[in-house]
């Protein structure tokens, strides 16, 4: 008992006002392929600072709210979207001069998606809409506001990683899916042209990648198997992306 004592009172006379303020906040990597492009969730941020500028969705975490379910809370309330497919920790961002308001600390996370209706802004948010990520990459595309740029190159080379040793393109597809839709996606998110017939090869020689249903889908030119999502979550071995000519 002397132990739980000895805390109570340690706890009673704690100032943590003696120690300099820090916030947290949870920004969102919002990943989709829309139209064979690899785009990005943006909000145009409605108050200050950077108002008018281009930003991740995300906002500050509750005094009494999980991470996850501030991550998960802030993507509902600034674009009316829930990024139930795929959800993960990125990385967190601490600079001491990334936010002009005083010191924060963001925990990003990278959320993967099929095909997501156009997004809805609320609360701070003046605008919503999924940019491909070529044009932010671009030198005439706009720079987002606080270190977003950082956040957006780190998130998107998580996801082009994460591609060559699990099964998480699948994500990007509504089911039931061809082997066509399934390569279009890692050539959207890998910026490269795989070649159709050993990229098919590759993923059915991969066991529980994708599985078959037994039907087809008119292609236009034919009749193209459909598949499913399988159990393997990670690839061995991995589908290494290949390297683009300098």
């Amino acid at each position: 008992m002397t132990g739980n004592t000895d805390e109570h009172a340690f706890l009673a006379g704690y100032d943590p006002h003696a120690f300099p303020p820090v916030a947290v906040t949870v920004d969102l990597v919002v990943l989709t392929v829309r139209q064979g492009q690899l785009c990005v969730l943006l909000i145009r941020r409605g108050a200050h600072p950077y108002r008018g500028k281009w930003a991740l969705p995300g906002g500050f975490v509750g005094a009494r709210e999980d991470l996850d379910a501030a991550a998960r809370r802030e993507l509902a309330e600034e674009t009316g979207l829930d990024a139930h497919a795929h959800l993960e920790q990125l990385a967190s961002y601490g600079s001491p001069d990334r936010d002009p308001r005083m010191r924060v600390i963001s925990v990003a996370y990278l959320a993967l998606a099929a095909d997501l209706p156009r997004p809805a802004p609320g609360t701070d948010a003046a605008d919503a809409r999924f940019w491909p990520v070529t044009d932010l990459t671009d030198s005439d595309g706009p720079a987002l506001a606080f270190d977003h740029d950082r956040i957006l190159t780190d998130a998107v080379d998580r996801a082009r990683a994460k591609l060559e040793y699990t099964s998480l393109a699948t994500t990007f597809l509504d089911e039931p899916f061809t082997i066509a839709d399934l390569r279009r996606v890692y050539e959207a998110v890998w910026g490269v042209e795989l070649h159709p017939a050993n990229f098919r090869r590759k993923v059915l020689s991969t066991p529980g990648f994708v599985v078959p249903t037994g039907e087809e889908r008119a292609t236009g030119r034919g009749w193209a198997e459909l598949y499913t999502r399988g159990t393997t979550t990670h690839l061995h071995p991995a589908l290494l992306r290949p390297q683009r000519d300098v």
